[in-house]
């Protein structure tokens, strides 16, 4: 029953923030950025050139949502087949639902001070962005091929993201002048600062859960995060009761869920999160975690069932590997 509530609980806030992250890149973009020309972030940014650019050259007068829209549907199928299903598919409807809104609701302006049109826009476009790639989903375009890139080559999609915006900023430049352009990069930098306050999937910290049921939130834990557990023993220095301290090295993306798990078993659990600098060893990304819950069963809860799954995926990987280096020669 647990189990199913909170499946309901997750799928309620993936929809909710779902239209709350199409609402807050249509305000950026129509209310914000494109009434002062000025860019944003990816494809955002790309699709308003396009449509600046079919106006001054042939007085066409096709808007940002259109291209917006073009672009993401050869997106939306190469994704799809590279990435996965529902991240893609969530992605792409929202990219379709944001490109209608761009096109069917007025371009009004709540404000013509560029500055704050800049900070503002991209603050929202950044809002936005983070809140979809924390549950689960993107805002489409340059999101999903970013990922396809980080998944085939193992490089950052942060990086990836300043080049496509670097290139964005000097095509704006010569088009609407260096001062916007400017501004399209003040408007850029708050994008990327709030993503990174919002989806913090790839900074770590350490944990530390004092609590007086150690055995079942180990269990609960190994449930439902694949991540490594160090147990201390300890006591109370007040009351004197022994109790169990558990240390464990996770991503902030999985604080919810970690929080989620303990105080499902232990609501009196006391956690205290710490900063971690950095991290000397293997850990697990997301795509390693989903091959061991899948070699794991449903049914592997318990750290012997997770060992022997652990070890059945070293196997794999390492068969894969031979396979590749047979066909490279």
């Amino acid at each position: 029953m647990k189990k199913q509530t909170k499946k309901w609980r997750k799928v309620a806030l993936t929809v909710i923030f779902f239209f709350v992250s199409v609402a807050l890149q249509v305000a950026g973009l129509n209310y914000f950025l494109i009434p002062n020309n000025i860019f944003s972030v990816g494809l955002n940014g790309i699709s308003q050139l396009m449509s600046l650019s079919a106006h001054q050259f042939f007085g066409l007068n096709i808007q940002t949502g259109v291209f917006f829209l073009l672009f993401n549907i050869p997106i939306g199928i190469v994704g799809f087949k590279m990435v996965g299903g529902k991240f893609t598919i969530l992605s792409f409807v929202n990219a379709v639902v944001v490109s209608l809104l761009l096109i069917f609701l007025p371009t009004q302006p709540f404000t013509t001070q560029p500055l704050l049109a800049s900070l503002f826009g991209g603050l929202l476009v950044g809002s936005s962005v983070g809140l979809a790639l924390r549950y689960g989903f993107s805002t489409g375009g340059f999101d999903i091929i970013a990922l396809i890139i980080q998944k085939r080559t193992g490089k950052s999609i942060g990086a990836f993201s300043n080049v496509a915006n670097g290139i964005i900023v000097l095509i704006a430049g010569f088009f609407i002048g260096w001062q916007n352009a400017m501004y399209t990069l003040i408007g850029i930098y708050a994008t990327g600062q709030v993503i990174d306050t919002l989806y913090t999937g790839y900074q770590k910290v350490t944990a530390l859960i004092v609590t007086s049921k150690g055995e079942e939130v180990i269990d609960v834990l190994h449930r439902d995060l694949i991540r490594g557990i160090t147990i201390l023993p300890s006591s109370g220095a007040y009351t004197k009761r022994e109790s169990t301290t558990l240390m464990m090295v996770l991503s902030r993306f999985e604080l919810f869920e970690m929080q989620e798990a303990v105080h499902s078993v232990d609501p009196k659990a006391f956690i205290n999160l710490l900063s971690t600098v950095s991290v000397s060893g293997e850990f697990w990304d997301a795509d390693r975690q989903l091959q061991m819950k899948k070699s794991m069963g449903p049914k592997a809860v318990t750290i012997d069932a997770q060992l022997e799954a652990e070890q059945q995926l070293e196997d794999q990987l390492a068969q894969l590997q031979l396979e590749q280096d047979n066909s490279d020669k």
